[in-house]
């Protein structure tokens, strides 16, 4: 073997090993990423996770909104990249503590049984109006001592939710989507599939309450979305008297 053949030979091989490095260092990095997500999603590979919807009042089979649905194909594709899978469960039909598995309550608790149990026990500290006639207040919520009120399609909230339960770090989440309206839900997890990586960064495995503003939802559908704070403190906390009210300029 010449010098030239052999100079040939040494480089095609340095580029091999080259190539394979660069393989094994991105699979590395990719593997490291989603072990990050699993944890944070509670979601290893091929575990089980729950997926709670509301129910139609006028019958036994499920009758999903638009954006709710919407809503269950974000979370689907979050529970897919983790390699787990899901079971979509009706709100009045789900009856497991919390912990067993990870569960997506998506609705808002005057639809969703299982929503407004959540809140009762986990976030006394929030409490959504039950009004149904027209009014100022209708769909409001409170949180802490302030109440935010809905300008249908202009300023609507959301509150995205991550809780454990204090069952320890083995214990799976419960991740809370509860809007004042349907398109408010698929907003918050929207916001919480582009900003997952941030999230698990900043909250790791602990349980946090985020307030989320959809702004002008009649233009920009769910993608325009505003944290206006990080409410877990008085949201965890006994729920005092209102003070101030907020709505759109």
């Amino acid at each position: 073997m010449n010098d030239d053949l052999r100079n040939i030979v040494l480089g095609l091989i340095a580029t091999a090993i080259s190539a394979a490095l660069g393989w094994l260092a991105r699979n590395a990095v990719w593997r490291r990423k989603l072990r990050r997500k699993q944890a944070f999603l509670g979601l290893p590979e091929h575990s089980e996770s729950l997926l709670v919807v509301n129910r139609d009042a006028g019958g036994p089979e499920l009758a999903v909104t638009r954006f709710d649905v919407f809503a269950l194909l974000e979370l689907s594709a979050l529970i897919k990249e983790c390699g787990a899978s899901a079971q979509v469960v009706a709100h009045d039909a789900a009856r497991q503590g919390f912990g067993e598995r990870t569960e997506f309550c998506v609705g808002g608790p005057t639809s969703n049984r299982r929503m407004a149990a959540h809140l009762a026990t986990l976030l006394p500290g929030v409490n959504f109006s039950s009004e149904t006639e027209p009014g100022p207040d209708r769909a409001s919520f409170q949180v802490g001592g302030e109440r935010y009120r809905m300008e249908r399609g202009v300023t609507e909230y959301v509150l995205l939710a991550r809780l454990t339960a204090d069952q320890g770090p083995e214990a799976r989440p419960v991740f809370l989507f509860c809007g004042q309206r349907s398109i408010t839900n698929q907003a918050a997890t929207r916001y919480l599939a582009r900003n997952q990586e941030k999230l698990a960064r900043k909250h790791g495995a602990n349980s946090f309450v985020l307030l989320l503003k959809v702004v002008n939802s009649q233009a920009y559908g769910p993608d325009v979305v505003e944290l206006v704070a990080d409410v877990t403190r008085v949201a965890k906390s006994p729920l005092p008297t209102p003070r101030n009210s907020h709505r759109a300029a």
